[in-house]
């Protein structure tokens, strides 16, 4: 990340951006809570959208606007998901709250899904105390959802940004199309947790 490409890019002199950004690390915050704005705007959009849906087409529906965010911002998603900007620390205050709201949709339909008995966590493996303890941490910033709720969204999401960062880092053979792949992953959540 270089302020005078950026500057160049805006066609300003590379002193000017001082006048909006004190330093390149409110400039990076700036950008890292954008980024997850727009996450969390296009997940709000994928519910809205589906707001006659039932629950399960909601949470397909979730993960397909996460997957298309990811391929059409992939820059936005290397800067809040790729390797750390060396000496930049994220401020907690600024990107925690950007960061929340990207995930609440989800968090919202799986809490929906497990409030109508549509889960099958019977079949979940004992919690940890340990996992149990983080959870109920979380549980307590986050506020109503329960910890099985949690956990599976943290499942969920982990399980298709695994997948959509192997898609934009090239690293599908040439002959998989990563779209397909994505697709029969979100079926197969489906089916196993509902």
């Amino acid at each position: 990340l270089n302020l005078r490409a950026i500057a160049r890019d805006l066609g300003i002199a590379a002193p000017s951006i001082y006048n909006y950004f004190p330093s390149r690390d409110n400039l990076v915050t700036t950008l890292i809570a954008d980024a997850y704005n727009s996450l969390a705007e296009s997940q709000e959009a994928a519910l809205e959208s589906g707001l006659a849906e039932s629950l399960s087409t909601k949470l397909f529906l979730l993960g397909i606007a996460y997957r298309d965010w990811v391929v059409t911002f992939p820059q936005r998603y290397q800067l809040i998901f790729g390797t750390p900007i060396p000496h930049y620390h994220a401020p907690d205050d600024v990107t925690v709250p950007a960061a929340t709201r990207a995930l609440v949709p989800l968090i919202k339909v799986i809490q929906d899904l497990q409030r109508a008995n549509a889960l099958r966590t019977e079949r979940f493996s004992v919690m940890s105390p340990r996992l149990e303890s983080m959870l109920r941490s979380w549980q307590e910033a986050e506020g109503s959802s329960d910890i099985e709720t949690l956990y599976l969204a943290i499942v969920i999401w982990s399980r298709l940004h695994g997948l959509v960062g192997l898609e934009i880092g090239n690293q599908f053979p040439p002959f998989i199309d990563a779209a397909e792949i994505f697709q029969r992953e979100m079926n197969n959540i489906l089916i196993q947790y509902l």
